[in-house]
């Protein structure tokens, strides 16, 4: 197989790991995620809302913000713009991976 293809599925395969077990995040509940697209890097973060706040319906649900410029409060964070996914890898399959 070609090593970028390969590089690219091992990525794939790590961030996909790392998403789907919360207590492994170095910065829980927040994972940083990032895309690259035609304008350049996208950042985002995916948020454990469950294990935080026993709050469901987020967990493939990718924040738009930069990790350092979060905001103070959860209700103003919950009004970030957002991109909503039904799976974790349609998530991984729109391009995000773990930063």
């Amino acid at each position: 197989m070609i090593p970028v293809l390969i590089l690219a599925r091992a990525t794939r395969q790590r961030s996909l790991a790392l998403i789907v077990e919360p207590v492994r995040w170095p910065l829980w509940p927040l994972l940083p995620l990032c895309r690259v697209n035609s304008t350049g890097v996208e950042l985002g973060v995916l948020y454990d809302a469950r294990g935080a706040q026993d709050l469901y319906g987020y967990s493939a649900t990718v924040f738009l913000c930069n990790l350092l410029k979060l905001p103070d409060d959860d209700a103003e964070f919950l009004k970030l713009p957002r991109h909503v996914y039904d799976s974790f890898e349609e998530l991984l399959d729109a391009g995000w991976r773990v930063d």
